[in-house]
């Protein structure tokens, strides 16, 4: 299991917060199958939604962007590691799954592990609902 540097907690704690602020309940975080992790898993009541999200932050984007690192591989491990999470909540099952991406571009580099005030340091941030879809092209059943 990889552990999340001090910088990838901290966008975590950055992306419950907004969903939360949104209206959505977290029910879990760091979910973990043997397909992979789900950063956040919230649900949205009053939509029927359960939202599976990733998190990613990225520190000087000459390197790309965080949204770059969703690779096509990467959304098959979430929409594994989602259905896992479904077939062991079976009180999911008739919501519909959405999959989001929130990210956390910084304006300067530093090192992710040290201990930082990451909310002082300028940073885009981007909140993709609906990033992608459980789609048969993407993910073979």
């Amino acid at each position: 299991m990889v552990r999340p540097s001090r910088m990838g907690q901290w966008a975590e704690q950055q992306a419950a917060q907004l969903l939360q602020q949104a209206g959505f309940t977290v029910i879990d975080q760091n979910f973990h199958s043997h397909y992979g992790e789900i950063d956040i898993i919230a649900c949205d009541h009053q939509n029927s939604e359960l939202i599976f999200t990733e998190v990613k932050a990225r520190s000087a984007t000459r390197h790309g962007s965080a949204i770059e690192t969703i690779t096509a591989a990467k959304q098959r491990k979430i929409i594994r590691t989602a259905l896992s999470f479904v077939e062991k909540n079976p009180d999911f099952h008739d919501l519909y799954y959405r999959f989001d991406i929130i990210c956390f571009d910084f304006h300067r580099e530093f090192a992710k592990n040290v201990q930082h005030d990451f909310s002082k340091y300028p940073y885009d941030q981007q909140w993709i609902e609906n990033a992608f879809t459980l789609d048969a092209e993407l993910f073979n059943l």
